[in-house]
């Protein structure tokens, strides 16, 4: 098997760990200036999260190990991006990462790996997979297990997640970020790759956070009262 060897770029400005807070409400992480915001996952899953929480209690052993896939195959892209052993995979996770593999041969010059992002104009907060060049241009990447290939209509919410770290990059480093990539490597052997312009799905992010702003304002002033301590 071909083992690339990837080059490593310091992002512009140092990137500080994150306090996280799990609650029945969802994930929160204490950004600079003692801001509590909601993840980016929470926020980008608000909609569907009862009935993905509803399929969770109903097949709680699929939750576990679609958890646990999700997990490994996380850990192994990152090995392989900082130059390391990926280790020893069960048969399906080394399948995974073999189809994801052809996708993540296209990146290089890595600036972050599972790095803590927040924006203060969001108001929102996470953990980004991957920022680097992907086919030479800098990229938000993600990185995602399936059991099947996935419709690109019933994912946007992917794909909001990459566009709010591109804003959050910004940001935080006055990097411009070109496209947003999601490679899915699926269980019935689909190796799937999107490239995207973030600013497609500006307008989708926001309805996203107005929708969820709106409806745990209070519960939003309590966190913030809360961090004040």
């Amino acid at each position: 098997m071909f083992v690339k060897k990837f080059s490593h770029i310091a992002p512009p400005v140092s990137i500080e760990e994150l306090k996280t807070v799990e609650s029945d409400n969802g994930r929160f992480y204490l950004a600079p200036g003692k801001k509590n915001y909601p993840s980016v996952t929470t926020v980008c899953g608000y909609e569907k999260n009862e009935i993905f929480a509803a399929w969770r209690a109903k097949n709680p052993e699929e939750a576990l190990r679609t958890q646990v896939r999700g997990n490994t195959l996380h850990e192994a892209c990152e090995n392989y991006l900082n130059n390391k052993p990926i280790g020893t995979l069960a048969p399906n996770e080394a399948m995974l990462f073999h189809n994801m593999k052809r996708g993540v041969d296209r990146i290089d010059n890595v600036r972050a790996l599972e790095a803590p992002l927040w924006s203060h104009n969001l108001r929102l907060a996470g953990r980004v997979d991957c920022v680097a060049e992907f086919d030479g241009k800098l990229s938000i990447i993600d990185f995602k297990g399936s059991t099947r290939k996935k419709n690109p209509s019933k994912i946007s919410n992917y794909f909001c997640q990459a566009t709010a770290y591109s804003i959050m990059w910004k940001e935080m480093m006055g990097e411009n970020i070109e496209q947003i990539v999601v490679l899915i490597s699926s269980e019935d052997g689909a190796n799937q790759i999107f490239v995207k312009n973030p600013m497609e799905y500006v307008p989708e992010l926001k309805h996203m956070l107005d929708l969820y702003y709106k409806e745990n304002a209070e519960l939003l002033v309590e966190k913030q009262e809360e961090s004040l301590f």
